[in-house]
């Protein structure tokens, strides 16, 4: 009787957790995924060129920061699949401009050959994003799309672990730049997030939720690089004020 017991348990667990996930066959669900899709899209593409301009500022890392930005390259083709699978065609104008000022600021630093900026968006901020988006999507992902999604953001911490790595081992040099360029960059990544709020709540991924796991994720960052509590709880203070 108690194995009996269990089962129904089990049956009922399961059939919570399908009543959780989202109609993925519907149109409202098609339409948002074309934007949240592209987005994924977009922003492996972007890192993969971001990687690459990496390598110039950071010559002596050349070969694994193009190792990194490869990887990234991957990414975007299994998330290309991701759309095929449900048919939906993303919509990459948005994306692109979804995207666009925090781009144009790594563009900028880039083009000023500060290193520190373009680290912090895109192995710091742009990671954390991805990575806590990644693992709220992966609990209500259809089931293709759970499987590259699981691949993919086990990488993502290979790349967020290259900027901290070398922003811990530099930061009694770039610690002023760091915080200047989180304070122009952080309101960038919520704003982000409101944007897409709306499509995100469709695919069942709940905004503040996403910011909450976004905010630990990046603090949690913030400390590994050796920043202490009052600095980082300073920095974070970006994202609201």
């Amino acid at each position: 009787m108690q194995a009996l017991a269990s089962n129904n348990l089990t049956v009922e667990k399961e059939e919570l957790i399908s009543d959780a996930l989202p109609d993925f066959a519907s149109e409202s669900y098609k339409d948002a995924y074309s934007r949240i899709n592209a987005i994924v899209i977009e922003g492996e593409e972007e890192a993969y060129a971001n990687f690459c301009d990496l390598a110039k500022l950071i010559p002596e890392h050349a070969d694994e920061l193009v190792r990194l930005g490869k990887m990234e390259k991957k990414h975007m083709h299994g998330f290309c699949a991701c759309g095929r699978n449900l048919a939906v065609k993303p919509d990459m104008p948005f994306a692109k401009k979804f995207f666009s000022r925090l781009h144009n600021n790594f563009l900028e630093a880039f083009a000023a050959g500060d290193t520190t900026t373009c680290l912090l968006i895109q192995c710091i901020l742009i990671e954390s994003f991805a990575i806590s988006a990644y693992n709220v999507y992966i609990r209500v992902a259809d089931p293709f799309a759970k499987r590259i999604t699981e691949g993919v953001v086990q990488d993502e911490y290979l790349h967020l672990n290259y900027g901290q790595e070398w922003l811990k081992a530099n930061l009694d040099s770039v610690k002023k730049d760091l915080m200047k360029a989180n304070k122009l960059n952080l309101p960038l990544i919520k704003s982000m997030l409101d944007e897409v709020s709306n499509d995100a709540e469709v695919l069942h991924m709940d905004k503040e939720e996403l910011m909450e796991e976004f905010m630990i994720a990046y603090q949690d960052s913030l400390l590994e690089i050796g920043l202490d509590n009052r600095e980082i709880a300073r920095m974070a203070l970006a994202a609201v004020i």
